[in-house]
């Protein structure tokens, strides 16, 4: 087992594409096949797997969680600022950790795919990302 804690600065909310910070850990941890885990330590920002090939594609997700869970509803959890609980309610949504496998020391993802961290808050955040790799 390899473990492994990066921080990523956020400035704003959006998709933020992580692939290749985890990817240099994976490399650093010379396991050749098995699984990589990734959690991000935080309730108002997620993890998520999507297309890396269009920014029309990350930036109607981010249009889509907007609608959704809009910033204007009367929530009760306020004390962070009105993107807060909204922030909470699309990290439920979405995912806080994500399994990727491994093979031949490299992440096993799709040609078109990315691993990215989608920040729900509008400020600049400091998140925290634990990779865990398993042999």
């Amino acid at each position: 087992m390899f473990q492994e804690e990066f921080t990523y600065l956020t400035n704003g909310q959006g998709l933020y594409d992580i692939t290749e910070n985890i990817e240099t850990i994976v490399s650093s941890s010379k396991i050749i096949k098995g699984i990589c885990n990734l959690f991000i330590k935080h309730t108002s920002a997620s993890l998520i797997i999507q297309e890396n090939a269009s920014l029309d594609v990350q930036k109607d997700i981010l249009n889509y969680f907007n609608k959704i869970v809009p910033e204007s509803s009367d929530y009760l959890h306020s004390t962070e600022g009105s993107d807060d609980m909204p922030a909470h309610l699309k990290s439920i949504l979405s995912e806080t950790s994500l399994i990727v496998p491994i093979k031949d020391n490299h992440l096993v993802l799709g040609i078109w795919q990315g691993v990215f961290l989608f920040e729900h808050r509008k400020g600049e955040f400091e998140r925290k990302i634990m990779t865990t790799i398993f042999d």
